[in-house]
């Protein structure tokens, strides 16, 4: 038998390392053909499973039950995971323009990098949607700028950049500028550096809340609770403030930037 030269195995087996690791679950095809059989009173089961960069947008999943999935790099522009349960999958670098996760459940959710908006003005009509969405414990990193987060969980959750994305950065913290988090429950979570100008945060609950050097100018916290919040060096310029609940125990309110300028 003939020995192949060493160069040649050498190229062989280096090809064969870039042979894709992996293949999705199910194709494009078959989960369309299930989601449109199914109904919201019995949702697809889709627990676990790898649907790593298929092209989803659009999907209506009917509330389908997709925990402890990968859906890393999906395409889930405009898609309707309202009621989905995700609690565990992970969401890094998915597109998400105009997508809904109202009242899903995804809570312990890796969401990393997500693409929201197609440019990087963020508009309004693309933002997606998580009124009334389980996010505690979530670990999320991106821009969320306008995006609807009324009455949303993000109870124990980490905003801020923590150097482990696993990509090169183009943006250092993530943006919620002018999102709506009126009632959300924000209670424990890490916002340290997190853009929230002109957000709305009233009635939000901030107990306990790291704030550090979060951009808050503008900001609405009319109502709110900050019992026990830390505001060492954040920006309240411009900041409401009127009828906060538990400012005076506020951490680092004498390095609050601009505290100054707030309206109490």
């Amino acid at each position: 038998m003939r020995r192949m030269p060493a160069g040649i195995v050498g190229l062989a087996a280096t090809a064969l390392t870039f042979v894709p690791a992996f293949t999705a679950d199910v194709t494009v095809r078959d989960l369309t053909l299930r989601l449109h059989h199914a109904d919201r009173a019995h949702p697809l089961q889709l627990n676990g499973l790898d649907l790593r960069e298929l092209d989803l947008s659009g999907l209506d999943f009917k509330g389908a039950r997709l925990a402890n999935s990968n859906m890393f790099g999906a395409d889930l522009s405009r898609a309707d995971l309202s009621k989905a349960d995700l609690h565990g999958a992970r969401l890094d670098r998915v597109v998400i323009i105009g997508a809904r996760f109202d009242g899903a459940d995804l809570s312990g959710t890796s969401f990393l990098r997500p693409s929201s908006f197609s440019t990087l003005t963020a508009p309004a009509a693309e933002a997606p949607s998580f009124a009334g969405t389980n996010l505690s414990r979530a670990v999320i990193f991106g821009r969320f700028n306008r995006s609807n987060l009324r009455a949303a969980d993000l109870s124990g959750a980490m905003l801020a950049p923590f150097n482990r994305t696993g990509f090169i950065e183009h943006i250092w913290r993530t943006e919620l500028a002018g999102a709506d988090l009126t009632d959300a429950n924000l209670a424990g979570a890490d916002l340290g550096y997190v853009l929230l100008r002109f957000a709305s945060l009233r009635g939000a609950n901030l107990q306990g809340a790291k704030l550090r050097k979060a951009d808050l100018s503008r900001a609405d916290l009319t109502g709110a609770d900050l019992t026990g919040v830390d505001l060492t060096e954040a920006d309240l310029d411009g900041a409401i403030l009127t009828g906060a609940k538990g400012l005076s125990t506020a951490l680092g309110l004498d390095t609050a930037r601009n505290i100054d300028k707030a309206i109490r």
